[in-house]
């Protein structure tokens, strides 16, 4: 079973990714922060990170950067949620070290399939 790690602030949010990810056979861990999401990616072992932008304390971007800086496995794949899309967005999410971008609001027919491109 993959484990997947949602950092997400958002309850609602977090809930139906939760929910969704479940619901396809992924074991979900998830955090509030961005600093409990860089505590628990680089104390566990996750197949795949799910990083909301948008987070109180510090953002997704300074969190991926720690789990980059951490001596984790790089090649770890982490994905950036946010409802920010704009133009360059995308590009600004890879520079900064995510190897993923989804938009929300997520779309439950295609996030899986989504996440699979990165597994």
């Amino acid at each position: 079973m993959k484990k997947i790690l949602v950092v997400e602030d958002n309850p609602s949010n977090r809930y139906l990714i939760t929910y969704i990810l479940e619901k396809n056979g992924f074991e979900v861990i998830t955090a509030d922060t961005g600093e409990e999401g860089v505590q628990k990616a680089t104390k566990e072992s996750f197949d795949l990170v799910l990083m909301d932008i948008q987070l109180p304390g510090i953002d997704g971007f300074e969190a991926t950067r720690q789990i980059r800086a951490s001596g984790t496995d790089g090649t770890l794949p982490i994905i950036a949620l946010t409802s920010y899309a704009m133009v360059g967005d995308r590009e600004k999410a890879i520079s900064m070290g995510c190897t993923g971008y989804i938009e929300k609001p997520i779309n439950p027919d295609t996030i899986i399939a989504e996440i699979l491109e990165h597994l």
